[in-house]
C-alpha cells in the first residue's frame, strides 16, 4: 500500500485518456462509450483506426467512413463479413466488438473481444475492452479475472490497472482497488482518473488524510475531479 501519496506527484502531464472529443461530439455519447473510446490508443482520427495493424488502407477508409457517420450497425456487419473471410485476424474481431459496444450490445461484444484476445493475447486493448464490456453487463468478477489475465501478458498499460481498480470498486473491495490505482500511477503519474479512483477508495476506507492529499494532487491535474473528490470527502467527515 502507498502510505505517502506525495511520492506520486510530478509535473502535470497531458494524458491521452481525456482525448475523447470525437466521442463527446456525438449526441448519443454515454460515459460507457466515452470510456471505451478512451481505452483505444491515441492516434489519428477516428481513434479506432490507430489500434489496427492488420487492416489494409482500403478497409481503413471504409472503417473511417462508418465511424464518421456513426453507422455502428454497418460497421458491425462490415467487420463480421471480414471475419467470415479471415477468422484469424484479431483486428476484425476487435472492430466487431467495438461496433456492438457502441450499439449497447455488450454481451455480444464480449464474444468478439474474447476471440480477439485469444488471437492476440499480447495486446492490452482487447483485454481492456473485454473487461469493460463485462462490467457493462454487470459481471465485475469476470472483469477482474480478465484484467488479471491481461496483466500476466502486459503490465505496462496504466488503463489495465485503472480498470482493475474500477472493477474491484464494483464489488466493494476498495482496499484492492487502491492498490490497483497505485500501480496505474506508477506507470503514469499524471493519470488524473486513477488519482480520483484512488482518492475515492481512500474515502470509502476511512483514510481521510490520504484522500485529502489526493485532492491536492487533483487540483493541479483536474480541478473538476478535485472538487468532486473534496465533496465526497466532506460528506464522510
Amino acid at each position: 500500500m502507498c502510505d505517502n501519496v506525495a511520492t506520486f506527484i510530478c509535473p502535470i502531464m497531458q494524458h491521452w485518456f481525456f482525448k475523447v472529443l470525437f466521442c463527446c461530439s456525438l449526441a448519443a455519447c454515454t460515459p460507457q462509450a466515452g470510456l471505451l473510446m478512451s481505452l483505444l490508443p491515441d492516434g489519428t482520427v477516428p481513434i479506432l483506426l490507430s489500434n489496427l495493424e492488420r487492416v489494409d488502407d482500403n478497409n481503413r477508409r471504409r472503417l473511417e467512413d462508418f465511424e464518421r457517420r456513426g453507422d455502428w450497425i454497418g460497421l458491425a456487419r462490415f467487420a463480421e463479413e471480414n471475419i467470415a473471410r479471415d477468422k484469424s485476424n484479431a483486428d476484425w474481431w476487435l472492430v466487431a466488438g467495438y461496433a456492438h459496444s457502441r450499439l449497447g450490445q455488450h454481451q455480444r461484444a464480449t464474444e468478439f473481444y474474447g476471440e480477439a484476445v485469444r488471437l492476440a493475447p499480447e495486446e492490452a486493448t482487447g483485454w481492456n475492452l473485454l473487461a469493460q464490456s463485462y462490467r457493462a453487463t454487470g459481471q465485475p468478477q469476470r472483469a477482474i479475472g480478465t484484467l488479471n489475465h491481461a496483466l500476466v501478458a502486459v503490465r505496462d498499460v496504466p488503463q489495465t490497472f485503472y480498470l482493475l481498480g474500477e472493477s474491484y470498486g464494483d464489488i466493494g473491495r476498495f482496499d484492492l482497488a487502491s492498490v490497483a490505482y497505485q500501480e496505474a500511477l506508477k506507470i503514469d503519474s499524471g493519470f488524473a482518473e486513477a488519482w480520483f479512483g484512488m482518492g475515492r477508495a481512500y474515502v470509502r476506507l476511512g483514510r481521510s488524510a490520504e484522500a485529502g492529499e489526493v485532492v491536492t494532487v487533483l487540483e493541479r491535474l483536474n480541478p473538476r475531479l478535485a472538487t468532486e473528490l473534496a465533496a465526497a470527502l466532506s460528506q464522510r467527515k
